[in-house]
């Protein structure tokens, strides 16, 4: 609407100014027209009375003191030349005899000559003011060319101009109004077909699948808005209904995929049990002498198997329910050092910038994080002869601290850094595929995070940033 209405208000002043000039330019042409035909027809009447023969020599004589008359009754400048474009009489007198020197030029006399109705007509420009003049030929009573007769009027359009410049600063005026008025409208209504957007925008950026998204009231709109508040209200009832479904198929799906974990898990216990009953009761003799010894043994393998069994019921247990958390200020430089007490590898260095640094953690939970990390580096080594070597840093950035754990083994394919942290996977030979999942989901339940960057072949790095007390 403004840049309309600008574009507008240019055109119009363009047109303005344009119309000006047009109708100055008639109002000028008609304007000399008549005074040229006054001043012709004078010039024949006086023509007609003289006493003096009809001549070229004579014109001086016979306008000696009529030319002054005449152009002061019309307003104009009068000058009279021979056929030659000689100066021969002027109604200025006080340039008469400059004049003299300058005769007409022979483009003039020669444009005059050829033209059909022997007239021309010159602007000039003459101390910075626009003159208009006209040459046409003087005639006697029997239409013989005796002279060449050049009218000249000054065009003074100054009252015209203040005319237009006073039109045009009222009209600027009208128009500067108008575009006040156009912006406090257009901020109006913009802010009121907005808010109702805008309402609209924050509302879907506020839509999640995994929450329940608020409808849109809006207690005035336009039909349009209205109908797209609609539409979006629709899609989120829709939402919802596909996120319960989603969400009931994902604990369906989750419920099998842990039925079917645990069963092969408790699979794998339960053959050699069952291989160890089986040869128990087929070579079991009361009779020989070391029975005592094959019972041991025996019962040392079932126990061995149970405590299998136990530890995979334990991991789920803890996988599936985090214990309770016994937060209390730690200095994780000291717990991450005795926690690397446990491995006896001598390739495992400890670093530490800082010997004091402290978060308010739960002491057991940081022990699994930190040893559940080593164990992983070390099962990640290689077998091609490379010296392992596996580095444990802990650091201060800002207002949390950084636990890294690196590694020179294997690495990670980039296949698998997707599934890194997710539940059941793993690529060895034995375990559940459920630490790095629960490391994950303690350092979460701390606001804290846990990335990682590997290549083949050159080693691993994991991150774990913790919040400071």
């Amino acid at each position: 609407m403004i840049v309309l209405l600008f574009f507008t208000s240019m055109l119009i002043v363009y047109i303005t100014v344009h119309q000006y000039e047009e109708q100055t330019k008639d109002y000028n042409e008609l304007r000399f027209g008549r005074k040229e035909s006054a001043t012709v027809h004078n010039v024949r009447i006086e023509l007609g009375k003289t006493t003096y023969p009809v001549t070229s020599e004579n014109l001086s004589k016979i306008f000696q003191d009529k030319i002054y008359e005449i152009a002061s009754i019309h307003k104009l400048t009068i000058s009279m030349y021979d056929m030659d474009g000689k100066l021969l009489k002027s109604s200025i007198p006080y340039n008469f005899d400059r004049a003299k020197e300058i005769p007409l030029p022979k483009k003039t006399l020669k444009n005059l000559a050829i033209n059909s109705n022997h007239r021309i007509v010159k602007d000039t420009v003459i101390d910075g003011l626009k003159h208009q003049s006209s040459f046409a030929y003087i005639n006697d009573a029997r239409f013989k060319r005796i002279g060449i007769l050049e009218l000249r009027i000054a065009q003074d359009n100054s009252n015209q101009k203040k005319e237009l410049e006073e039109f045009l600063s009222r009209l600027s005026l009208v128009y500067g109004l108008m575009l006040v008025l156009a912006i406090v409208l257009a901020y109006f209504l913009s802010s009121y077909i907005t808010r109702s957007i805008k309402t609209i925008a924050e509302k879907i950026e506020e839509t999640r699948l995994n929450q329940r998204n608020e409808k849109i009231i809006l207690n005035a709109a336009s039909s349009e808005i209205i109908a797209l508040v609609k539409s979006y209200n629709n899609m989120i009832d829709q939402l919802e209904e596909s996120a319960i479904k989603l969400a009931k198929s994902e604990r369906e799906e989750a419920w099998k995929e842990m039925a079917k974990q645990v069963a092969h898990e408790i699979k794998n216990p339960l053959t050699p049990m069952r291989l160890t009953v089986q040869s128990f009761e087929r070579k079991f003799d009361p009779e020989e002498s070391n029975i005592k010894e094959k019972v041991a043994e025996y019962s040392q393998t079932l126990i061995q198997q149970i405590d299998v069994l136990s530890s995979i019921a334990s991991a789920f247990s803890d996988f599936a329910k985090m214990p309770k958390q016994n937060r209390e200020k730690l200095n994780v430089h000291d717990v991450v050092k005795h926690a690397l007490d446990i491995f006896t590898e001598d390739y495992i260095e400890y670093i530490s910038e800082e010997t004091e640094l402290y978060a308010s953690l739960d002491k057991t939970q940081l022990i699994r994080i930190v040893t559940n990390l080593v164990k992983n580096a070390t099962q990640a080594m290689r077998n091609d002869g490379t010296i392992p070597k596996i580095e444990v840093k802990v650091t201060s950035e800002g207002n949390s601290i950084k636990i890294s754990v690196s590694d020179n083994g294997k690495g990670i394919l980039d296949q698998n850094k997707e599934l890194v942290f997710e539940p059941k996977f793993t690529t060895k030979t034995s375990g559940m595929g459920l630490g790095l999942p629960m490391v994950k989901k303690i350092i979460e339940t701390y606001d804290g995070s846990i990335n990682f960057t590997s290549t083949k072949n050159i080693g691993t790095v994991f991150n774990v940033i913790l919040p400071k007390t």
